[in-house]
């Protein structure tokens, strides 16, 4: 019996710090949706950025082409981005991309290797969108806001 409370006892401290981590990084990393400075919008709303992230929506308003950077698959800062903004997993994004990649109705998303490159073609990029964890950015790109539903 005793041996069960503390089986019992260290699962459920492994679980307060597993929690505990989890809701500490989300705190401290602040994932922002950046777009080139020529794109003339301010605001988006949770499903549209879904949208574009997920490759459906390809021009912007003004009939402009969007240029979609992301990160690795395997990139935290990819994965807090699906999770927390986006609302679902890396691999469900990946999985839409290869679908329309591999039925020929879209393309995928262009990879970056880090943070220093997102900001670099987006900057660069006209009608580029990406994301960056909490920092300054350069000129030639600004942050969208998104706009909570329901």
């Amino acid at each position: 019996m005793l041996n069960i409370r503390r089986i019992g006892f260290r699962l459920l401290l492994a679980l307060v710090m597993l929690f505990g981590v989890h809701h500490t990084y989300a705190d401290q990393a602040k994932v922002r949706v950046i777009v080139n400075d020529n794109v003339n919008i301010n605001a988006l709303s949770e499903s549209r950025v879904r949208w574009i992230f997920s490759m459906r929506q390809t021009t912007w308003e003004d009939g402009s082409a969007i240029k979609v950077y992301v990160l690795h698959e395997q990139d935290p800062i990819h994965q807090h981005f699906c999770k927390n903004v986006l609302g679902m997993f890396p691999y469900q994004l990946e999985r839409m991309w290869n679908k329309l990649a591999y039925s020929g109705l879209g393309e995928k998303p262009i990879l970056v290797d880090d943070r220093q490159d997102m900001i670099d073609m987006v900057s660069q990029e006209p009608g580029a969108i990406g994301y960056v964890i909490s920092g300054s950015l350069p000129s030639g790109m600004r942050e969208l806001k998104i706009s909570k539903e329901g």
